[in-house]
C-alpha cells in the first residue's frame, strides 16, 4: 500500500515539475475563486489566502531548479511582504488607539451644517482629507458612524455613505500612506512621496468632485424639509484625548519624513511612532485600571489581524507567481496586445471594482519592474490612482465599500443603480485630469520659452 502511495506521489511530483506554470495558475484560480465566493462557501478569505500561498510555494519548490533556489526566492519575498504587513499593523494600532480616546471628535465636532447639499460636499471633502492620512476603511468607519448621529435613516443617508466610500478611496490614492496599494507601491520604490502627491492630488480631487456635483442634482439631495437636528450626540472624549490625537496623527505624518531623513524602510518609522504612542499611553493612564482599553495591548486585540493575514497570504501568493516567471509572461502578452500603458493602468482600475485591488497591484509590480517603468513614471502613478479609485465603482470593490455595506446594510444593486454611474464618471474624469495635467507639465516650459516677454525678442 505504502509503495503505491509513494509511486502516486512520485508521479504527481514529476507532473508538477514538468507543468509548474499550469499547476500554479490552477491553484491561484481556485484560491481566488474561494476568496471571491467567501460568503457563499462560508470560508474565511484569510484562511483561503494562507492556504493558497503555502500551496503555491510548495509547487514552486518542486518546479524550481533546486530547493535552495526556491528557499532563497521565498526568503526575499517574505522580507518584502513583511515590510508591508508590519507597516499596516502599526498604522492600524495607532488609529485604534486614537479612536479609543475619541480623538476623531476634534474633526467631526466641527461639522455643524445640516443643509443637505452643503453637508454632502462637507462630508465628501472631510473624508477626502482624513483618508489621505488614515486608511480608507478606517476613514469610512469613522465617517459613517458620524453620519448615524447627523442624519436619520433615509435614502439621503445612504447617499452620504456612498459619498464617504468614493471620498475615502479618492483621498487614499494621492498619498503614500492613504491606501494599502499606494503604500505597497511606495515601499517597493515604484513611487515616491512628493511627486506622487503633486501629480495625483488634482486627479483624485476631480474623481470626488464630479460624483459630488452629479449627486447634488439628485432628488434625494434636493428634497426639502429633511434638515437634521443641530445637536450632535456622541461619546465624551477620553482624558488626554487631544494629546493622543495629536501624537497619533503626528506619528503617521512623520513616517515619510523618517524615511527621507534616515533612508530606512517606512515600516521602521511606523514602528517608531507606535512605540512612542505606546509609552505615552502607559504613562498618562498609569494606575488607571478602569482604562486598560485605552492602552496598546487592548488596541492590539481589536485591530483587523484577519485582514493583515489575508494581505500576507495574497502577497506571498503573487510573489510565487513572480518567482516562477508567470507574471513576466503575462506582462509580455499585455505589451504585445495593449501597447498603450494608459489603457493598461485604466483597465487595472476597472477590474479592481470586481477583484480586490491588493493582488492586482501586487501582480502589476511583479509584471513590470523599475527597468520597464522607472520610479514616478506615468504608468506607476496611474496605477496608484486607478487601483485606489476604481474600487468605488462597485460597493464590493474596496474595503471602504465593504465596510459601508456592512454598517448601513446597503444592497449591492442599490449602489449599482444609484452610485456606480457617478463613481465611474469621476474615475474617468480623474484619468483625463491626470493626462491633461501631465501633458501640460511637460509642454508648459516650451510654451513659456516661446513667449515674447521671456524670449527677449
Amino acid at each position: 500500500m505504502w509503495s503505491a502511495v509513494a509511486r502516486a506521489v512520485a508521479i504527481n511530483h514529476s507532473w508538477v515539475a514538468a507543468n509548474q506554470d499550469l499547476a500554479m495558475a490552477l491553484l491561484f484560480g481556485i484560491g481566488y475563486a474561494g476568496i471571491i465566493l467567501e460568503e457563499s462557501l462560508a470560508f474565511n478569505k484569510s484562511g483561503v489566502g494562507l492556504l493558497m500561498a503555502v500551496s503555491l510555494w510548495i509547487v514552486r519548490s518542486i518546479g524550481a531548479p533546486s530547493t535552495e533556489i526556491a528557499v532563497s526566492e521565498l526568503t526575499l519575498a517574505s522580507a518584502e511582504v513583511s515590510e508591508i504587513v508590519f507597516f499596516l499593523l502599526g498604522a492600524m494600532t495607532i488609529v485604534e488607539i486614537v479612536d479609543a480616546h475619541q480623538g476623531f471628535k476634534l474633526v467631526t465636532d466641527n461639522i455643524t451644517t445640516r443643509k443637505p447639499r452643503t453637508l454632502l460636499w462637507v462630508i465628501g471633502f472631510v473624508t477626502f482629507l482624513i483618508s489621505s492620512i488614515l486608511d480608507n476603511m478606517t476613514s469610512t468607519i469613522a465617517m459613517v458612524s458620524l453620519l448615524r448621529k447627523l442624519v436619520p435613516p433615509s435614502e439621503y443617508r445612504k447617499l452620504l455613505g456612498a459619498v464617504v466610500v468614493i471620498a475615502a478611496n479618492a483621498g487614499g490614492a494621492w498619498t503614500p500612506i492613504g491606501d494599502v496599494t499606494t503604500t505597497m507601491l511606495w515601499i517597493h520604490g515604484q513611487i515616491s512621496m512628493l511627486p506622487t502627491m503633486k501629480s495625483l492630488f488634482i486627479p483624485s480631487a476631480v474623481s470626488l468632485a464630479v460624483p459630488l456635483a452629479l449627486l447634488s442634482l439628485t432628488s434625494e439631495v434636493n428634497r426639502k424639509g429633511q434638515e437634521s437636528p443641530n445637536v450632535l450626540t456622541s461619546e465624551q472624549m477620553a482624558p488626554r484625548g487631544r494629546l493622543v490625537f495629536s501624537v497619533g496623527i503626528g506619528a503617521l505624518i512623520f513616517v515619510p519624513v523618517f524615511k527621507a531623513l534616515t533612508g530606512l524602510p517606512p515600516f521602521m518609522g511606523m514602528l517608531l511612532g507606535l512605540g512612542v504612542l505606546w509609552i505615552l499611553t502607559d504613562v498618562i493612564h498609569y494606575g488607571e485600571s478602569e482604562r486598560q482599553k485605552l492602552k496598546v495591548p487592548q488596541a492590539l486585540s481589536r485591530i483587523d489581524t484577519q485582514g493583515a493575514l489575508f494581505l500576507l497570504g495574497i502577497l506571498l501568493s503573487v510573489s510565487s507567481l513572480e518567482a516562477a516567471g508567470i507574471l513576466r509572461e503575462l506582462a509580455n502578452y499585455l505589451d504585445a496586445h495593449i501597447p498603450n500603458i494608459d489603457l493598461i493602468a485604466s483597465a487595472i482600475g476597472v477590474v479592481s471594482a470586481i477583484i480586490d485591488n491588493v493582488p492586482l497591484v501586487a501582480a502589476t509590480m511583479g509584471m513590470y519592474d523599475l527597468t520597464s517603468f522607472p520610479q514616478d513614471s506615468e504608468f506607476w502613478q496611474l496605477v496608484a490612482y486607478c487601483a485606489g479609485t476604481g474600487g468605488s465603482m462597485l460597493v464590493i470593490g474596496s474595503a471602504a465599500g465593504v465596510a459601508f455595506m456592512g454598517m448601513e446594510k446597503v444592497d449591492f444593486f442599490w449602489y449599482l443603480r444609484k452610485v456606480s454611474g457617478f463613481a465611474f464618471a469621476g474615475y474617468a474624469a480623474g484619468i483625463a485630469a491626470y493626462l491633461a495635467v501631465n501633458n501640460l507639465h511637460f509642454s508648459l516650459p516650451t510654451t513659456l520659452a516661446q513667449a515674447p516677454f521671456l524670449s527677449g525678442s
